[in-house]
């Protein structure tokens, strides 16, 4: 029996993740290609990231007959029993016997047919227990945290901060939003095409509905919008509706001079492109030059021109004679608001790597301030929802600077309440001191946070 296309890309992608740390989003995209058939990409896509998002509760489940940690197996022999396991509970039009085989030829394939037998025997009995619940297997008097982070699959660590800061529900809530596939959310480029874009769409065979956050963002399903020609014509792009949201927050102006900092994949920057207009200045920087070599090769396809794309090291003081009238630094960070999205990240963080990123957000954030002109705006923002990345480093960076503050709440909110969804409240979007949050569970986007300073 041979091994479908669909579970050989999975399994790779699964291997490669667990070996090389790579990121599965990024192997996906290089995998699934228009020699994919749609029906196996979906399929693809599934195996692997559902793998990710389940694979602490899969291993619980699979401990319950190995009698020994799933990591302690070779990783082709964990990846099959993974990958059996995700099908048998969770993918519910995959008949049992073709999960259970063609795990079987995985190992077989990975050449470990001494461990076949063994795949065959555990997948079996979970099987046999595919529509039980799983709750029903833990031990009684299991600790709250510890019961949601493995019905849940999430780090224990994780849910413990969550319940504490959260309480339960909303806790439960996020869990269950990063265990599900996000919305595939895209921009318009031009939104006074929006009809003839949807009607493009939708004869490409995608369904499009209306955003859930802004006016102008869109959702597709029903297959791939980078197969589409608007896509390959730069009519509409993939991003999430809250990262569509951060540049908003700049009120960038026509003829504004410009500087995104971190600014790969682009996403953003092309939003400040726009907004800025030909007579603005737009200063791209990243640290990776590989990244801005693949933001050139996207401007120059969209007809992009003027863009300043630099290679620098943020952490350092920032190259430039010239300030800026508005400065966006989307800056590193944990990812926890993009764990749906990217669930290997669940796995991969430490907790003591929170202080590490507050270190390096603080000296991105004060060299950026360095070069923020007189009544200009600069917008901070992560792609986490840790209290250390965000109000921490804002906290800790006002105390030490006298020119500059907070632009008030009431302006944060007038200004993107011009870009929301219709029945969209920006009082929800922000809190007290003017700084946007979403959480996934909420707003059915990634989690995002950003704030706004002010030079006087």
């Amino acid at each position: 029996m041979a091994v479908s296309i669909s579970r050989q890309i999975a399994y790779e992608v699964l291997r490669r993740v667990e070996a090389e740390g790579a990121y599965a989003s990024d192997l996906l995209h290089a995998e699934l290609g228009a020699n994919v058939k749609p029906a196996d990409a979906a399929l693809a896509t599934e195996l692997t990231l559902g793998v990710l998002r389940q694979r602490r509760l899969l291993d619980f489940l699979l401990e319950r007959q190995l009698k020994k940690p799933a990591e302690k197996l070779d990783l082709p022999v964990a990846l099959a029993l993974r990958m059996g396991a995700y099908q048998l509970r969770f993918l519910k039009k995959i008949p049992a016997r073709a999960a259970v085989n063609e795990s079987v030829e995985s190992v077989k394939r990975a050449r470990k047919a001494s461990a076949a037998p063994l795949v065959n025997a555990v997948l079996r009995r979970i099987a046999e227990d595919a529509k039980s619940p799983a709750g029903k297997f833990l031990p009684p008097k299991v600790p709250a945290a510890e019961r949601l982070a493995i019905l849940h699959s999430h780090p224990t660590w994780m849910v413990e901060r969550w319940l504490s800061r959260l309480g339960e529900p909303r806790t439960i809530a996020l869990l269950e939003a990063n265990n599900r596939a996000p919305r595939l959310s895209c921009a318009l480029s031009d939104a006074d095409r929006r009809d003839e874009i949807f009607r493009a769409l939708q004869k490409a065979g995608l369904r499009v509905e209306p955003g859930r956050l802004l006016k102008n963002a869109f959702a597709v399903s029903g297959g791939s919008p980078s197969r589409t020609e608007e896509f390959r014509a730069g009519r509409i792009s993939i991003q999430d509706e809250a990262s569509q949201a951060v540049p908003l927050l700049l009120g960038v102006r026509t003829g504004d001079r410009v500087l995104d900092l971190c600014a790969a994949p682009g996403g953003k920057t092309l939003a400040l492109v726009r907004a800025a207009g030909s007579k603005g200045t737009v200063v791209a920087a990243d640290l990776h030059a590989h990244r801005l070599r693949a933001m050139a090769a996207q401007f120059k396809r969209l007809g992009l021109i003027g863009v300043r794309l630099v290679e620098l090291d943020a952490e350092q003081p920032l190259p430039f004679r010239e300030r800026f009238d508005r400065i966006l630094l989307d800056a590193p960070c944990s990812g926890t608001g993009t764990l749906a999205r990217h669930p290997e990240i669940r796995w991969r963080l430490r907790p003591e790597q929170l202080a590490e990123f507050h270190a390096l957000q603080v000296r991105m954030l004060r060299n950026a301030l360095a070069h923020l002109g007189t009544g200009g705006r600069l917008v901070y923002s992560t792609c986490s929802i840790e209290s250390e990345e965000n109000e921490e480093v804002v906290a800790e960076v006002l105390r030490g600077a006298e020119s500059v503050q907070r632009v008030p709440a009431s302006e944060m909110a007038d200004a993107l309440a011009l870009h929301l969804a219709p029945g969209v409240s920006a009082s929800e979007l922000f809190d007290g001191a003017g700084q946007f949050h979403t959480l996934p569970g909420q707003q059915e986007t990634d989690g995002f946070f950003a704030a706004a300073f002010q030079a006087s």
